[in-house]
């Protein structure tokens, strides 16, 4: 197996680099390869601008167009591409990183930015009365398993069904869906670690040897069920879901989810 890690902390020694580099062990150890991405480390650019784009930076700039354009060129920057690269590489994608005010860091999110681009990431595949593109389930990173590894500084009932933050899941559904799964990537459960700024030492002892567990069976896990777009579950154009197919009482964000 061959896993990338995208590392989004800017300490070193905190527990988000604890884990990136256990990971790192645990999977060289049992004869995966890995590479990282580590975007403090690697001062990485996290605004997009028409310097990403080169010669097909359009005035005034539109990202959409202009980055598909760079990409079809090849001539969007160097750092990009590497990383686009990376990902076509992989056949894991681990994003390493804190929550911060209920969503990644500002960096990793500049990652997404600009790494995930028009004709790579996204505006992919025929537009016809029965296939909106290449999305959700399909796409040019299908194939691929993809993992949150997620350190929250609240106890965990703060992020339970009824808990004052809402649930990890919901929170968490913007990245899963709407930035993982949405390029094709099937998305495994998090691995949440809870409590973070009160973590003893035998609680460390707890969160190393459970995640050793989860990066071990990384293969065999079961991705969380989103329904796929073209499957035949939503109206298309209007990208609905069918009548009928949602589990009774079920709302929100779960009607994406099926069971």
């Amino acid at each position: 197996m061959k896993t990338l890690i995208v590392h989004a902390h800017p300490e070193p020694r905190s527990l988000n680099g604890s884990l990136k580099d256990l990971a790192v062990s645990t999977l060289e150890g049992a004869g995966h390869e890995v590479r990282v991405s580590d975007l403090y480390a690697m001062n990485w650019k996290a605004v997009v601008d028409a310097e990403d784009y080169g010669p097909h930076a359009s005035r005034p700039l539109r990202v959409a167009r202009d980055s598909g354009r760079a990409f079809d060129a090849g001539t969007l920057t160097p750092d990009v591409r590497a990383e686009q690269e990376k990902l076509l590489w992989a056949d894991t994608v681990i994003l390493q990183f804190p929550l911060w005010w209920y969503s990644m860091p500002a960096i990793l999110k500049g990652w997404v930015d600009r790494v995930f681009t028009y004709h790579f990431a996204y505006g992919v595949g025929e537009h016809s009365d029965t296939h909106y593109g290449d999305r959700f389930g399909e796409g040019t990173l299908a194939g691929r398993r993809a993992l949150l590894s997620v350190t929250a500084g609240g106890p965990e009932s703060h992020y339970a069904a009824r808990g004052i933050n809402g649930p990890i899941d919901d929170l968490l559904f913007p990245i899963q869906h709407g930035i993982l799964y949405y390029p094709g990537l099937e998305v495994l459960p998090p691995f949440v670690v809870y409590g973070t700024d009160r973590v003893t030492d035998e609680a460390y002892t707890d969160i190393t040897k459970a995640w050793q567990q989860r990066l071990l069976t990384l293969e065999s896990t079961e991705p969380i069920a989103f329904r796929r777009q073209n499957a035949g579950d939503y109206e298309i154009p209007s990208l609905q879901l069918k009548e009928g197919l949602e589990p009774t009482g079920r709302t929100g964000f779960g009607l994406h989810v099926r069971g």
